[in-house]
């Protein structure tokens, strides 16, 4: 099976090829992968070189003229280091574009602090109007690049991770899927999250939704589940979508558990399978947090 970055460089070569309004911007990062694209289109694949900042003004600059830019890099690299381009060349002007990332919080721990990057939703949810979608399978990153590409002008951040789930699901942009259904709690899986989480509650009573889209977060789906008690299963800083779940169900009385990446910087970087331990966000770490928050 191939990773989700790498359907990303097949299923974006396919849309320069097929969309004459898509653009390409890169910082480096991927170029290598493109060369076939930069040669068939030269005025639409663009390197600026280990210039973040840049690449998010090329892309504001895109979009001003028509075009419906995609610009990729590291999740570091792509919306901590240019933020500032983010909020004024895409945000403040009006103007949209697909920021396709890699790497998400903890893939590559080996890259030190540098390569990672917990806090990038919650970065995104202080702008308005961003849409995010977080896909655990390399055919449901497919759907969703797809989807966001050919969505108007709207800024959209698509997060790509090496963690992925065993198999996709049926994904609709915009919309949670219920994966499992129970009475007693709802757990929310974000992407890649998903099969932990099914391991987890296996045999427990609870409702489990599965989101490859978290913004806008689908609240109708939430307060549908039934359950007033929540539990947030993200790949990204603990507590990213807790205000979320709080105003979906603002007119009842509920309680939130929110898992994630905690605040607390983990310097000992190992792999990926350790940090999800370290942070129980492995099936271990989940299901005794999930018995805690449900017991009598």
């Amino acid at each position: 099976m191939d990773t989700m970055r790498e359907r990303f460089i097949t299923v974006t070569t396919e849309l320069l090829d097929e969309d004459p309004r898509a653009a390409l911007v890169l910082a480096d990062i991927s170029a290598s992968s493109f060369g076939r694209a930069a040669e068939a289109h030269p005025d639409r694949v663009l390197n600026v070189g280990i210039r973040e900042q840049l690449m998010i003004g090329v892309a504001g600059g895109l979009a001003l003229t028509g075009m419906r830019p995609i610009a990729h890099t590291f999740a570091s690299f792509l919306v901590e280091r240019p933020f500032e381009q983010i909020k004024l060349d895409l945000s403040h002007q009006g103007v949209g574009a697909v920021l396709v990332s890699a790497l998400g919080s903890y893939d590559w721990p080996a890259g030190g602090r540098t390569h990672m990057s917990p806090g990038d939703v919650a970065l995104l949810d202080t702008l308005p109007d961003w849409t995010v979608h977080v896909p655990g399978h390399p055919d449901e990153a497919e759907v969703l690049l797809r989807h966001a590409v050919a969505d108007g002008n709207r800024n959209v951040y698509v997060r790509l991770s090496n963690h992925q789930n065993a198999e996709a699901r049926q994904v609709v942009p915009g919309e949670f899927l219920t994966v499992r259904q129970g009475t007693r709690a709802t757990v929310v899986a974000v992407g890649p999250m998903l099969d932990a989480v099914l391991a987890a509650t296996e045999g427990m009573d609870v409702t489990v939704l599965y989101a490859a889209s978290i913004r806008p977060f689908d609240a109708a789906a939430l307060r549908a589940a039934g359950s007033t008690d929540v539990v947030l299963v993200e790949p990204y800083l603990a507590g990213t979508s807790a205000n979320a779940a709080h105003e979906a169900l603002a007119d009842l009385p509920h309680r939130v558990l929110a898992l994630g990446v905690p605040r607390a910087e983990h310097r000992h970087y190992g792999e990926m399978d350790e940090h999800l331990r370290a942070y129980g966000l492995d099936a271990e770490g989940i299901k005794g947090k999930l018995a805690g928050f449900l017991r009598p």
